[in-house]
């Protein structure tokens, strides 16, 4: 088997959900994060791309019909470029990439662009199609920003309750504090906020129209602020608008290759594809999922919790990332201080089919930067899944 390698990685910056970005069709994003990726290797032949994988949650509306191709022809790609779509909702760009991994290593792709996008602003309303012509009566229009829309009156209730309430499930379960959720999310915006002061952003981020920074970052955010919040799916619950991630809008772009692919690259790989696992769980415990899913990317890439030494998991609720950052303390994690070291989520935003190429592209850069060998990158999904690949980072393990 041939090895995976990760070349090169972008992102837009994430704005507000009506914000910034809001004017921008979800294919141009995609299309701005190609481009962006694709500027950091000019020395690589657009048409040596043997295929696009891209990540989108909804696609319901200005991405539907497969936005991975659209994306390709709107970045300039030549048309001989290959493109495809996969959907696993939060963590389908990150899929994106576990499945153009494989796709090198069996030796039939040298070059895969990937990556994901969502706009969950121009995400559209729907109505059902009613199956005779004409009926009788009202019909509700859907939103398809987040969540379950048009349920099967099959599935069991207890599965479709709000992603809310399914974290509020989770505290409960493990005892997860309001107050240790709200500190959680103060961290997040204070090291987000710092990262960007200190310059790490700025060659991982390609600027849209006139956002160059991720738009939802609040650097004076304390406790004190978050306390003052009201529960937003129970009224005596702990979680708020302020300790979960954000509605979102952006892109993000990862270039992988095979070895051999650094010439027609030009440039030399940054980190290498060691192990990758998926879990499910529960629909109601998704929030759970990463913590095996990482478990089994670990011991596929025959490594350990104690030898990882940068985390990145998507933090869509503060509760959720905390159940799962203590889970694996008892696995061996090392240090919690090691998980988004560059803030998370809940500052940077989390546009559904853009997160796992971010939280992939920091990992490799923060691995760079603090000198560590092995990392892990993890991703929880709505309705009880979970993805994570682990990465080496090539300077320290020569």
């Amino acid at each position: 088997m041939n090895s995976a390698f990760l070349y090169a990685a972008t992102r837009t910056p994430f704005g507000k959900f009506n914000g910034a970005l809001a004017d921008i069709r979800p294919d141009d994003l995609a299309a701005t994060a190609i481009s962006g990726v694709l500027a950091q290797t000019p020395s690589l032949d657009p048409a040596a791309i043997d295929e696009v994988v891209w990540g989108n949650a909804n696609g319901a509306g200005e991405e539907n019909r497969n936005v991975g191709r659209m994306a390709a022809l709107l970045a300039g790609l030549p048309t001989s470029v290959p493109g495809t779509t996969v959907n696993r909702l939060c963590g389908s760009s990150l899929d994106a990439a576990m499945a153009g991994s494989r796709t090198i290593e069996t030796g039939d792709a040298d070059v895969v662009l990937v990556g994901g996008v969502e706009s969950m602003t121009r995400a559209p309303w729907v109505l059902p199609k009613p199956s005779r012509a004409f009926p009788v009566g009202d019909v509700t229009a859907v939103s398809t920003t987040l969540g379950w829309r048009l349920v099967n009156p099959r599935m069991p209730k207890e599965w479709t309750v709000s992603l809310g309430e399914c974290n509020e499930q989770l505290q409960e379960r493990f005892g997860i504090s309001r107050e240790r959720q709200d500190e959680f999310a103060v961290r997040s915006h204070r090291l987000a906020h710092q990262a960007w002061e200190d310059g790490f952003y700025d060659a991982l981020v390609t600027p849209v129209a006139d956002l160059g920074r991720d738009e939802g970052i609040r650097a004076d955010s304390n406790t004190e602020k978050l306390a003052g919040l009201k529960p937003a799916f129970r009224p005596d619950g702990t979680i708020t608008a302020g300790n979960s991630s954000p509605l979102s809008d952006g892109g993000s772009a990862v270039l992988l290759g095979s070895e051999s692919a650094a010439a027609a690259i030009g440039r030399d790989p940054l980190a290498r594809i060691l192990g990758r696992g998926a879990m499910a769980l529960d629909p109601r415990e998704f929030g759970y999922a990463p913590v095996e899913a990482a478990n089994r990317a670990l011991a596929r890439a025959g490594v350990t919790w104690d030898q990882v030494g940068a985390v990145e998991l998507n933090e869509a609720f503060a509760v959720q990332s905390l159940a799962c950052v203590d889970a694996w303390l008892k696995d061996g994690l090392r240090d919690p201080g090691i998980v988004n070291q560059r803030g998370g989520a809940i500052a940077i935003g989390h546009p559904l089919g853009a997160s796992g190429g971010r939280i992939l592209g920091t990992l490799a850069a923060v691995l760079k930067e603090r000198r560590e060998r092995y990392g892990v990158a993890a991703i929880c999904i709505g309705v009880g899944q979970g993805l994570a690949v682990v990465l080496e980072n090539l300077e320290v393990s020569k």
